[in-house]
C-alpha cells in the first residue's frame, strides 16, 4: 500500500485537519509534518487546539482532513498500536491495578509476550516500582507508565500530549533525554506543549498553532541561527554606527560608547571595523530564542473575562 501523493512518506502527516464543536470553529485546515528522526513541538496557548489536533490525527476525535503515518492511515495497519504509541495525559487504567498488571493486560491485547512488559519497565527506570499500583503513583512515574504503555508495541511513532506538565525539573530532564533518544533511533516524536523554555532544549523542529491555525512551522536551527541583536563598543560610536548603516544594518546608541545592531551579524561587524581600522572593545550578540520567535508568530490575543 502506497501513500498519497504529495504527502511525506516519513514520519506523520495531517493534511487539512478541521474541526467544529457547533457553530464554533476549533481547528482550521491544520496541517504539519513530523519527520522520522526528530523531536518536532507542537506549540501553542492552551486552547490554541493542541489536544484536539492530536486526538483527529489518532481518529479519537472525528474531524476533516487526512493522517498518515509512515504513508498510510492508521486505519491501513493490521495493528495499529505497533505504529503509533500515544501518552494523553495519566494512565488509562484501573486505579487498583498494579503497574506490571496493567501492562499485561495491554501487552496481551497487543499480542506480545509478557516478557516485552520487563523490556518497557527497564526502559523507563520502573522495574522497582512494578508492583505499586496506578493509584499511588506520583505524577511523574504515572508519566513514565504512560510512556511504557506507548512503548509496548515498540512503535516507530509517539505522540504526546503536554507531557510535561506538573514535572519535577528531575523528571523533565528525564523526559528529555529519553524523547531525544527515540529521535535518534528513527522515530518520529511529536510532542504538544506551552511550555516554550522546556521545548527550546527538545525540539528539532516546531509547528506553532493560534487559534486553530498553523501560523508558522519551522527548525529550531533555523529559530537559533536567524540574525539576533548585536551590540558593540568602540572609541568611535559614531563612526562604527556609520559603518553598520553604510553595509545596510540598522543602530541605536546605548550608553559608554556601546551601539545596538540589528539587521547584522557579529561577524560582519567585526570585519567592517577590521576593514575600517577601527577598534572594538566589545562585541557580543544574542540570538532569537523560542519565546521570542513564538511571540512573534503566534500573536494571541487575551481577554480577562
Amino acid at each position: 500500500m502506497t501513500g498519497t501523493p504529495g504527502m511525506p512518506a516519513s514520519g506523520v502527516a495531517a493534511v487539512a485537519l478541521s474541526r467544529s464543536f457547533g457553530p464554533r470553529t476549533v481547528l482550521h485546515d491544520v496541517s504539519l509534518h513530523a519527520p522520522a528522526g526528530s523531536v518536532t513541538g507542537l506549540l501553542g496557548a492552551n486552547g490554541a487546539g493542541k489536544s484536539t489536533a492530536i486526538r483527529i490525527m489518532l481518529g479519537l476525535l472525528r474531524g476533516g482532513g487526512q493522517t498518515l503515518f509512515f504513508g498510510q492511515p492508521l486505519s491501513a495497519w493490521s495493528s495499529p498500536g505497533h505504529v503509533v504509541g500515544a501518552v494523553l495525559g495519566g494512565v488509562a487504567g484501573h486505579p487498583a491495578h498494579q503497574v506490571r498488571t496493567h501492562l499485561t493486560m495491554v501487552a496481551k491485547g497487543l499480542g506480545l509476550p509478557k516478557s516485552r512488559v520487563d523490556e518497557v519497565l527497564d526502559m523507563v527506570g520502573l522495574r522497582e516500582a512494578a508492583g505499586l499500583r496506578l493509584k499511588a503513583l506520583s505524577l511523574g512515574m504515572a508519566q513514565r507508565v504512560g510512556i511504557a504503555q506507548a512503548m509496548l508495541g515498540n512503535p516507530p511513532v509517539l505522540i504526546l500530549d503536554e507531557p510535561g506538565n506538573g514535572l519535577d525539573p528531575h523528571s523533565l530532564r528525564w523526559l528529555r533525554t529519553f524523547l531525544c533518544d527515540l529521535a535518534r533511533e528513527g522515530r518520529a516524536v511529536l510532542v504538544s506543549s506551552h511550555l516554550l523554555p522546556e521545548m527550546e532544549q527538545l525540539a528539532d523542529g516546531v509547528v506553532v498553532l493560534a487559534r486553530g491555525k498553523v501560523v508558522a512551522q519551522t527548525t529550531m536551527r533555523e529559530i537559533t541561527t536567524r540574525t539576533g541583536t548585536v551590540t558593540a563598543q568602540s572609541p568611535s560610536p559614531d563612526r562604527l554606527a556609520a559603518l553598520v548603516e553604510q553595509a545596510g544594518g540598522t543602530t541605536r546608541p546605548l550608553q559608554d560608547g556601546m551601539i545596538s545592531i540589528s539587521g547584522l551579524d557579529r561577524f560582519r561587524v567585526g570585519a567592517l571595523a577590521a576593514a575600517d581600522s577601527l577598534p572594538l572593545t566589545w562585541l557580543d550578540e544574542r540570538t532569537s530564542s523560542l519565546e521570542e520567535y513564538y511571540l512573534s508568530v503566534a500573536q494571541e490575543e487575551f481577554h480577562i473575562r
